[in-house]
């Protein structure tokens, strides 16, 4: 399953390629009316634009939780579900796939924009906070239901 983890990288660094490439300095692309659009964005922070400028933060976090999880596997991995597994293999992806943005950029390309009309207005994000996001949602909910470990 840790394949899983090396084609959502693999999916989002070629999406950001295309964002680099064909949005950067262009204006909105609207996908869908104005509800689903392609905006190029250089997300410095954290998600809602915390942390501005931690470069050095979000890359001691990402390695702390990366090692932290290949404990988890090392540890517990013959205890935990299926479901468990994909759960953090998905958080791992997306979080190798912003950590590569990071050291190599020094920010994380974001150029998703979901814009629900005049009541809200999403922040911009990527194929990896979407990874990031499912996964930790996946495994909240299998440890609170109790169905984390078999």
């Amino acid at each position: 399953m840790f394949f899983l983890s090396i084609i959502l990288v693999v999916i989002d660094q070629v999406t950001k390629h295309f964002a680099v490439s064909e949005l950067k300095g262009a204006e909105t692309v609207h996908i869908i009316g104005e509800f689903l659009n392609l905006t190029y964005v250089e997300n410095r922070g954290a998600a809602f634009g915390v942390f501005q400028d931690q470069r050095t933060f979000f890359i001691l976090i990402t390695a702390a939780v990366m090692i932290m999880v290949a404990l988890l596997f090392v540890f517990k991995g013959h205890t935990m579900t299926p479901a468990s597994k994909l759960s953090l293999y998905m958080i791992v992806g997306g979080a190798l796939g912003n950590f590569i943005d990071r050291v190599r950029l020094g920010y994380v390309v974001d150029f998703i924009d979901v814009k629900f009309g005049d009541v809200y207005d999403f922040p911009v994000f990527n194929v990896a906070d979407m990874a990031l996001v499912i996964g930790t949602i996946v495994l909240m909910a299998l440890i609170i239901t109790d169905r984390y470990e078999r």
